[in-house]
């Protein structure tokens, strides 16, 4: 199998005085799914990129969770890991997808102002766009109706807030929804990563 590297979440446990990475277990057999074996990141940004250079992945993902710190979240190093990593996916042209909080991330690095967004957090509701029309998933409290180049809108939800872009130049696509969370996994999701990919 070929190799995806994948971001994860910081949980802090303050009775055992930890700042645990997490990693939703449906991951690695959504992955598996389209083809792929998972290596998991620290959130260090130098032992991240290391592991990227050494394992040399065929694509990263950046996983959901943590709000980012601009929104009030409490992971600086998950925001300097992700902000590491998307300078070297636009500098090498290593693929590059990020998920809910990762699409986020990508909104928020490239301009975009993000907003609380109300009834999109555990819902379903309907995308259309470049990418077709379609129900999906959704788990965000934090989006935006607006886009800075280079990201390019793909779909928008019927209250007109982003739910996909991509990179007009670097191979960089982001997506609001959950394609790990579905059961089963949809056909859909799977083909968006492999081809987004290239396998």
């Amino acid at each position: 199998m070929k190799l995806v590297a994948i971001t994860q979440r910081v949980g802090i446990e303050p009775n055992y005085a930890e700042r645990r990475d997490m990693l939703d277990q449906r991951w690695a057999r959504f992955l598996a799914t389209c083809g792929f074996a998972i290596l998991p990141l620290p959130n260090d940004p130098e032992i991240a990129l290391d592991l990227v250079g050494e394992a040399a992945p065929v694509a990263l993902v950046f996983s959901g969770g943590n709000d980012l710190v601009a929104c009030g979240g409490d992971a600086p190093e998950r925001d300097a890991t992700e902000s590491r990593l998307l300078d070297h996916a636009v500098q090498t042209g290593l693929p590059l997808l990020a998920i809910c909080r990762g699409l986020q991330f990508l909104l928020h690095a490239f301009g975009s102002r993000l907003e609380r967004i109300p009834g999109h957090v555990a819902t379903r509701h309907v995308v259309s766009g470049d990418l077709g029309r379609f129900e999906t998933n959704s788990y965000h409290g934090w989006g935006t109706t607006t886009v800075c180049a280079p990201l390019v809108v793909d779909a928008r939800a019927d209250d007109g807030t982003i739910e996909a872009v991509h990179h007009e130049s670097a191979r960089i696509r982001g997506v609001m929804w959950h394609p790990e969370r579905e059961t089963p996994f949809l056909d859909r999701d799977v083909r968006l990563i492999k081809e987004f990919v290239g396998t």
